[in-house]
């Protein structure tokens, strides 16, 4: 398996345990070794009283998309510490993209930049974070159930041959 293709396994094993995520209705575009994008709408019971987006959920987006992008190398990764400069508001009905980006990774520690901003590229938010590494593995032994070159898909092609 390459490393985007354990990246994507990783993504999956975490997505399949984020309620927080999905229950805001974050949607996990794509993940790539070192980054992740994902994307959001914002909804009615997402604004405060200036009809604008809570930053609270910037931030919430935001922090997914690191989480992502900070645990692509199949080595279990925390927020250390994060920070967020709000530059413009976000409205009721936008489409907020997240992209995560690595920036280093040394030792136990990785710094992950992230731009959050409508679909159309107009920046609401940058955050940058730092994460920790942990002991264990996402995907044991960097294999994954369905993911090309696991067993699972060995015995898939196998049986699919006449």
């Amino acid at each position: 398996m390459d490393a985007n293709a354990l990246a994507r396994a990783c993504a999956e094993t975490l997505w399949a345990d984020d309620l927080a995520s999905r229950s805001l209705g974050v949607e996990l575009i794509s993940v790539e070794l070192g980054s992740a994008v994902l994307a959001m709408a914002v909804t009615d019971r997402m604004v405060n009283a200036r009809r604008v987006c809570h930053e609270g959920y910037v931030f919430t987006l935001a922090d997914a998309a690191f989480a992502y992008a900070s645990n692509t190398h199949n080595q279990r990764a925390f927020a250390q510490h994060c920070a967020i400069t709000f530059l413009n508001a976000a409205t009721l009905g936008d489409r907020l993209v997240a992209r995560a980006a690595e920036r280093q990774r040394a030792g136990p520690t990785g710094i992950y930049d992230v731009l959050v901003t409508r679909e159309e590229g107009f920046v609401i938010a940058e955050f940058r974070g730092m994460s920790r590494m942990a002991e264990g593995e996402l995907v044991p032994r960097g294999k994954a159930r369905g993911v090309p070159g696991t067993t699972a898909e060995k015995q898939a092609t196998r049986r699919r041959r006449p």
